[in-house]
Formats: structure tokens, C-alpha cells, sequence
């Protein structure tokens, strides 16, 4: 027993999906609870075995996204299918938007960096600077 619970979702996960489609004063028994636990933990390893299939006769060893959705229809929930592909699509544009903000950032603070780095350098360099434009100067009055 004591293994199979290990293999079933949690139940006070469970319980709380069950609650957030209900009204606020409705109870639920422990019974519906472990109930749904247990159909919900089948529908999904039902769902996973169909994908991990798919991956294996191609070789695979990852299980993406994709292969659910690609499940789902194979399994005929369709309608499930659809929805999670339109999930799926918004969760990647947000990842993607994520990380391109994260890589702005990142290079405002390399940008950022590099400018401390210059400024401390022409600071610390200042008579090397001023001595590089010595050198230069007369050659550029010559030009004239």
C-alpha cells in the first residue's frame, strides 16, 4: 500500500484543484478526493505511456511538450490536445520574452562594467593619455 501511495499524486494537491472549481462553503469527502487522485494518476501515466512510446520507437530518450499533445490526440482527447497546444505556445513566447529581457539586462550591466572599467582606466592612465596626445599633436599641426 504503502508503495502505491508513492505512485499517486498528492492528495492535498488533488483537494485543492478539486476546491478552486467549486463554491467557497462546498465540501469535498475524502473518498472523491482519493478517488480522483486515483483517476487522475492513471490519466496521466495513461497520457505519458503513449508519448514515452512515440519517443522510444524514435530514439529518444527526452519527452517534450510536444509528445503529450501529440498523445492526447492520438488517444482521442482532442479537445485537451488543442487547449495544451495553445498553452504550450503562450508558456514558450513568455519563457522566450523572459530571456531576452534577462540577456538585455545582462548586457546593460556589461555595458555598464566596461564603462566604470574605461573611465577608471582614463583615470588611472590620465599622463599616459595626455602624453599619447602630446605625440600626437604635433603631427597633426604638420599635416595642416
Amino acid at each position: 500500500m504503502a508503495q502505491e501511495q508513492d505512485q499517486l499524486l498528492p492528495i492535498a494537491n488533488v483537494g485543492r484543484i478539486m476546491k478552486q472549481v467549486l463554491p467557497p462553503s462546498a465540501k469535498i469527502s475524502k473518498e472523491a478526493k482519493e478517488t480522483l487522485q486515483e483517476c487522475a494518476t492513471e490519466f496521466i501515466s495513461f497520457v505519458t505511456g503513449e508519448a514515452s512510446y512515440k519517443c522510444h520507437k524514435q530514439n529518444r530518450k527526452t519527452l517534450t511538450g510536444d509528445d503529450i499533445c501529440w498523445a492526447l490526440n492520438a488517444l482521442g482527447f482532442d479537445n485537451y490536445a488543442e487547449a495544451l497546444v495553445r498553452y504550450l505556445h503562450k508558456f514558450r513566447e513568455a519563457e522566450r520574452e523572459k530571456a531576452s529581457s534577462q540577456n538585455k539586462a545582462t548586457c546593460c550591466i556589461c555595458q555598464d562594467k566596461d564603462n566604470i572599467e574605461e573611465s577608471s582606466e582614463d583615470n588611472n592612465s590620465g599622463q599616459a593619455a595626455a602624453h599619447r596626445q602630446n605625440e600626437q599633436a604635433p603631427t597633426t599641426a604638420l599635416e595642416l
